[in-house]
């Protein structure tokens, strides 16, 4: 399985617009890589990463107005980590969560849906 950050950076290769930013002006952090945040990701963050985030949210690992902004890769692969063992005792399904889980999933993902589709994202693409 391919790690989070081989993932992020894979597809900064790929899409000069994926939203990692490099602080080449500050010498600590030149090597180091950051997630630009839900809000400016793509389509509001349609993206391995944002429904990392959202996923953090839904189990409640982050507030639901953290988007991340300024994170490291590290940060994200760590993040990743916690939100797969939040959803391993549920076999990563939606429809398994418990009841407030699964109404706090639907809310913040149809909130991410609509959003998407009003930037012009469509999922059949």
């Amino acid at each position: 399985m391919i790690s989070v950050c081989a993932a992020l950076a894979q597809a900064h290769d790929l899409r000069q617009n994926v939203p990692l930013t490099s602080n080449a002006t500050n010498p600590s952090m030149r090597k180091k890589q950051h997630y630009a945040g839900l809000d400016n990701d793509v389509f509001g963050g349609m993206t391995h990463t944002g429904k990392i985030v959202r996923d953090a949210q839904v189990f409640g690992l982050i507030p639901e107005d953290q988007t991340c902004e300024g994170w490291t890769l590290g940060a994200i692969q760590d993040l990743y980590d916690k939100v797969s063992a939040a959803w391993s005792p549920y076999g990563h399904l939606a429809s398994r969560l418990p009841d407030d889980l699964r109404e706090r999933h639907k809310r913040i993902y149809d909130a991410a849906i609509a959003r998407a589709r009003e930037m012009g994202w469509r999922p059949d693409l």
